[in-house]
């Protein structure tokens, strides 16, 4: 019986095997909340956290976006989970993009999460937008904010902006976020504004930039790091917990599903070589027998 199994296993057609391979990527991308896997975060995303923890209400918190769509999968839920955590306890959050697609990537974040948690723009949040001149503009920041940005995104002359008034430079802010995918990005901020003003900073990038930044992590000049999808992933975590705890009810993050789809797709492919080679090896033995 179990032999007959095996060896029709083996013979399934290809398109069965597609199909689920492919329902298993898709029912946790489309209903992260129908398979909720265990994220267990590693200590660099928990000092992310932890140092967003220590802010206090109404502190300032300058968040660049150095990435665009063809990194958005995996630093786009951080940059929603980052501002969940940051509306929750009511900080201010001054965003500026040192890529011209970061411009599109804050607005969308922005409109996306003010309206959940019912921010006001140049109350609780702006956008100040993009500048070129790569580092230069973190340098410009650094030391004279008000000659880098005139205006915001929508135009608005800075000096009209209510959450503006007092802000000069790099220190009067409380705390530094880099969403990066890259040149110019984390690298820039810790070497001309974070560490030489003496700002806390911690960051979100690519999986691939991890090597370049993890040294200013072990030397403590960036405090943690969330590192490609799984630190999105467990982040999200993190922050779900704590809005939980806190009351407030918050939409499901992509990362978590994405990181779901993946774990499940491999397993599913594995069992499928698993019993393939099971079935062949029957098969073959079957074969020799009726000799």
């Amino acid at each position: 019986m179990i032999k007959s199994i095996l060896i029709k296993l083996g013979t399934l057609d290809r398109r069965i095997i597609f199909v689920l391979v492919g329902l298993s990527v898709l029912i946790p991308l489309l209903k992260p909340e129908w398979v909720q896997l265990p994220v267990r975060p590693k200590i660099h995303s928990q000092i992310v956290f932890d140092e967003i923890e220590k802010l206090k209400a109404d502190d300032k918190v300058l968040l660049s976006f150095e990435y665009g769509p063809s990194t958005k999968p995996e630093i786009h839920p951080m940059s929603i989970a980052i501002l969940k955590h940051m509306f929750a306890k009511t900080i201010k959050v001054y965003a500026t993009a040192l890529w011209p697609d970061g411009i599109f990537m804050s607005t969308e974040a922005l409109d996306e999460i003010s309206g959940e948690y019912g921010k006001e723009y140049g109350i609780d949040y702006v956008n100040l937008g993009f500048r070129p001149g790569n580092e230069a503009v973190v340098k410009g920041i650094a030391s004279d904010l008000r000659a880098m940005y005139t205006f915001d995104i929508k135009g608005t002359s800075i000096d009209d902006i209510p959450m503006m008034d007092g802000i000069k430079n790099i220190e009067d802010f409380d705390f530094i976020f880099s969403l990066s995918a890259g040149f110019p990005g984390s690298t820039e901020w810790v070497q001309y504004a974070a560490d030489p003003k003496g700002i806390p900073m911690s960051t979100g990038c690519t999986s691939i930039q991890v090597t370049d930044i993890i040294p200013y992590v072990e030397n403590k000049q960036i405090l943690g790091i969330l590192a490609g999808m799984p630190g999105a992933a467990e982040y999200e975590s993190l922050v779900d917990e704590k809005l939980q705890d806190m009351g407030v009810i918050s939409s499901a993050g992509k990362a978590t599903g994405m990181m779901a789809a993946q774990s499940i797709a491999h397993v599913v492919i594995v069992i499928f070589i698993i019993f393939g080679n099971i079935s062949y090896y029957v098969t073959r033995k079957t074969g020799k027998e009726s000799l």
